[in-house]
C-alpha cells in the first residue's frame, strides 16, 4: 500500500525539509510543498530535488508566496485569498511526502491552519522536534494538538539529537503505535549525506 505522510514540525527552522528529504529519498517517495512562503529562489522544493540529486518528483506548489512570513500575512499582501478547498493532494501511484509550512498552528488564512490541512487531507502526521529551550512545551502540545484532532501520528523525528532529560517526558506522551526516528547532527547537509542516513533508516 502506498504511503502518504504530512511533515509538520514543533516549530520553524528546525529541519523539516532535511527529514523531508530523508523520508522521500528513503519512500523513494515522491514530494510536495502545499505552501511555499518566501525563498522563491531556493525553494523547499529545489532543495529536495538537490539533495535528491534530482531522482524525485515534485509536484508543484499550490501557492508560491513572496513575502518569508505566515501563509496568511503573505497572500494578504499579495491580495491572494487561501482556502481549505483550494488543495487538492497530488494524484500519484507512488508514495507521497507532503511538507507543511512551520508548525500546526500556522495559519493558511485567518480562521484555517496547517493542521486543519492536514485533517482535510486525512493522511498521517510525521512531527519533527529539534532540541531547544522550550521543546518540551512545543512537542507536548503538538501531538496533545494531534490527538485531539484524531490524527494518526506515524512518526516522531528527533532532529539533530535531543537531551536524554527532555526526551524522557516527550515519549511519555508518545502514542505507542508511533515510531521514534532518530535523525543524526549534520555539521553539512549535502546529498551524500541524506543518502547515508536514508540507506541506514529502518522504519
Amino acid at each position: 500500500m502506498k504511503e502518504q505522510l504530512f511533515i509538520t514540525g514543533i516549530g520553524t527552522e528546525i529541519g523539516k525539509t532535511i527529514c523531508a528529504a530523508v523520508l522521500t529519498q528513503y519512500l523513494k517517495a515522491d514530494y510536495w510543498k502545499p505552501v511555499q512562503s518566501g525563498e522563491l529562489h531556493a525553494t523547499d522544493s529545489m532543495r529536495i530535488y538537490d539533495l535528491l540529486q534530482g531522482d524525485v518528483v515534485i509536484h508543484s506548489e499550490r501557492y508560491k508566496l513572496k513575502l518569508a512570513a505566515s501563509p496568511h500575512k503573505s497572500a494578504a499582501l499579495e491580495a491572494v485569498s487561501i482556502a481549505l478547498a483550494d488543495f487538492e493532494v497530488p494524484t500519484t501511484d507512488n508514495h507521497l511526502v507532503i511538507e507543511g509550512a512551520g508548525g500546526l498552528f500556522v495559519p493558511i488564512n485567518d480562521n484555517h491552519f496547517m493542521i486543519d490541512l492536514i485533517q482535510s487531507f486525512a493522511v498521517p502526521v510525521a512531527l519533527v522536534v529539534k532540541d531547544y529551550l522550550g521543546c518540551i512545551n512545543h512537542t507536548v502540545l503538538s501531538i496533545n494538538a494531534i490527538k485531539q484532532r484524531n490524527l494518526h501520528l506515524k512518526y516522531v523525528l528527533f532532529n539533530g539529537g535531543i537531551d536524554p532529560d527532555s526526551k524522557r517526558v516527550i515519549v511519555q506522551h508518545i502514542p505507542s503505535d508511533t515510531r521514534v526516528i532518530h535523525i543524526p547532527h549534520l555539521s553539512a547537509v549535502t546529498a551524500q549525506a541524506i543518502s547515508h542516513i536514508a540507506r541506514h533508516l529502518t522504519l
